[in-house]
């Protein structure tokens, strides 16, 4: 019945405030709990109390506010406490090596919640149980954090941030002692030692003290010197091209001008009113630079005052690049995913062929991609004789991917995601917008000296491997049972169980791989060589045109995504013929396998 389901959540959030919420605490959080209580706000309550964040392999990412399935003090300690115990389970000299603490600049009055108070809280709880803790004295890229795992050889590393998020979120992301982020069985263990650890541990409050611990180190400045001298050695040719960046209220700004003068290059103009932090990003809607445009009007604005052709933007956490391009025409062109991956993939592997005459050593070289990203890099590497792998969408695969090549003594020249995540140098096995961003200012300089442009090399790199064109986009939508029965609809067609479409429209499907349920029928037995996934969604259909289509469900938001791409033949270029059959084929994977209108699916906001 609803009353006493009604009460029991006020008793649960009284409870809260009691014990955990005391004004010496987070009164801000009490008095949130306190008034929801007082005006009898059940459904708010329960929105805050019914349940409890689930810790997978991204950490957490949620609202900031009260309550068990928010961001705020109790929910960092409990997690950090039960992260520290599987911690301390797993590694003999955890109490010798420790952990890297960072965040980024957000911020939530209204709670009181903020970034810099959960990584302080987070070393309160390692520094209670006498492990050394290496806490950021300021903000900092997520690059810099597995960065420094690498470098200092932790045992683990925690970034407070929700990247580009909507600026009431925050994050906790978690790195393991190889440098990458936690993939199963991690998530699944630390998650078990949260549940078992939620009861704070009296000196997990003590966040002023355990700043003033002989255990706490501050490695802002070795690292920042580290990082740009590790990344230096991707340096390869100087000129001056003008530039604009954008940190889009971010940590971007000060870390970009660092890795540009180490690059020797001419610094960007920096958008003024975007580059210093400001966690209520008040001059963008999302502060996505992936949604385009509408985050890079004031870009594009100086960029005309400053007579600059390309502007370079980070998203708020730097771990993302996007860039556009001024056309001939006046109009401004943002690049996706893929075709930054193609020019940076192209650009890394022209100056690893330069600096290395040995022909034969192109054999030891590696190029990764998720599985939905473009597989141009693919068709590079066969023409150019190096190895290119697919791995599962998220860097979190592409990072451990490469520390297993890396400890065989392979080279993993460059990685990718078509979200813009890149990975340039493997002295970050994670996506880093920092590097990438200064390894794009060297490629667009070279580019200048050579009279062209990225969108000239583009089209080059396309002519010589093969057209590789992609559209992708997301609907969105809040009911998981709509979501499921999409799926199982695709699994089970014509009314059969597992059993796939073979045709959508008039396009004929060559083969399907579903990595929820471990089906692939191009393998042997038809079991996925990729690892599988049952608690979310995503099946793969190849078309028999060259069409390679995705829909998959998003880990961090309420939305099923769709990927797809059109892999021509080098010398087949009648872009307009190739740019219409990949649009039909939009169209029918629309219609026909996501049916938007009988499921009430919100396209993407224009």
């Amino acid at each position: 019945s609803k009353a006493p389901r009604a009460s029991s959540i006020q008793t649960e959030a009284l409870l809260i405030i009691s014990n955990f919420t005391e004004e010496r605490h987070n009164p801000k959080t009490a008095s949130m709990v306190q008034d929801l209580v007082r005006d009898g706000a059940i459904e708010a309550l329960k929105k805050c109390f019914s349940s409890r964040m689930e810790f997978g392999t991204a950490g957490l990412r949620a609202a900031m506010g009260p309550g068990t399935s928010c961001m705020n003090d109790l929910t960092i300690i409990q997690t950090t406490q039960g992260f520290c115990r599987y911690l301390e389970e797993s590694f003999d000299d955890f109490k010798d090596r420790g952990v890297v603490i960072g965040y980024d600049a957000r911020a939530h009055p209204p709670s009181g919640g903020r970034s810099k108070r959960f990584a302080s809280l987070a070393a309160a709880v390692f520094i209670s149980r006498g492990v050394p803790v290496h806490l950021f004295s300021d903000i900092t890229p997520t690059p810099f954090v597995p960065f420094t795992v690498s470098h200092m050889r932790l045992c683990a590393g925690i970034m407070v941030t929700a990247s580009h998020n909507p600026k009431q979120d925050n994050g906790y992301k978690v790195y393991w002692e190889n440098g990458a982020q936690i993939v199963s069985p991690h998530d699944k263990g630390i998650a078990k030692a949260i549940e078992e650890n939620l009861e704070p541990w009296p000196e997990s409050w003590s966040a002023e003290e355990a700043l003033k611990s002989l255990l706490l180190k501050d490695p802002y400045k070795d690292i920042h010197t580290q990082y740009f001298k590790a990344i230096q050695k991707h340096c390869h040719h100087r000129s001056e091209v003008k530039i604009v960046h954008t940190s889009v209220h971010g940590v971007g700004h000060t870390f970009v001008q660092s890795a540009f003068n180490a690059f020797d290059l001419h610094p960007p103009y920096a958008v003024e009113e975007q580059k210093d932090p400001d966690p209520e990003f008040p001059t963008v809607k999302y502060p996505n630079p992936e949604e385009g445009e509408g985050v890079l009007t004031l870009s594009f604005a100086l960029a005309e005052k400053e007579g600059a052709t390309v502007v370079l933007a980070n998203d708020p956490d730097a771990d993302r690049l996007a860039i556009a391009e001024k056309q001939e025409s006046g109009q401004w062109r943002v690049f996706s995913g893929n075709e930054l991956g193609a020019l940076l993939g192209w650009w890394m592997f022209r100056c690893w062929k330069a600096q290395n005459s040995d022909a034969a050593g192109v054999k030891n070289l590696y190029m990764l991609a998720s599985t939905v990203s473009s597989k141009i890099l693919r068709a590079i590497a066969l023409k150019e004789g190096f190895h290119f792998e697919e791995t599962l969408t998220g860097f979190k695969w592409m990072g451990n991917r490469a520390r297993e090549l890396l400890d065989q003594g392979k080279m993993v020249l460059f990685a990718f995601e078509e979200a813009i995540g890149y990975m340039c140098s493997p002295s970050v096995l994670d996506k880093d917008g920092v590097s990438a961003a200064a390894i794009a200012g060297e490629m667009i300089s070279y580019l200048a000296t050579k009279s062209s442009s990225l969108s000239q090399q583009v089209t080059t790199i396309y002519e010589e491997y093969g057209y590789h064109l992609s559209k992708n986009s997301y609907f969105i939508c809040h009911d998981q049972d709509v979501i499921r029965s999409l799926f199982e609809r695709l699994r089970g067609h014509g009314g059969q169980k597992d059993s796939y479409p073979t045709e959508c429209g008039r396009f004929s499907i060559s083969a399907v791989r579903d990595l929820t349920t471990g089906y692939d029928s191009n393998q042997p037995g038809n079991k996925a060589v990729l690892p599988t996934s049952s608690s979310s969604q995503m099946i793969t259909f190849t078309f028999s045109n060259g069409g390679v289509a995705t829909i998959r469900t998003s880990g961090t938001e309420p939305k099923i995504k769709y990927y797809t791409e059109l892999c021509a033949a080098p010398g087949n270029s009648d872009v307009t013929h190739l740019k219409k059959e990949l649009d039909d084929l939009v169209v029918a994977i629309v219609e026909k396998f996501l049916e938007p209108q009988k499921n009430k699916l919100q396209p993407k906001p224009a």
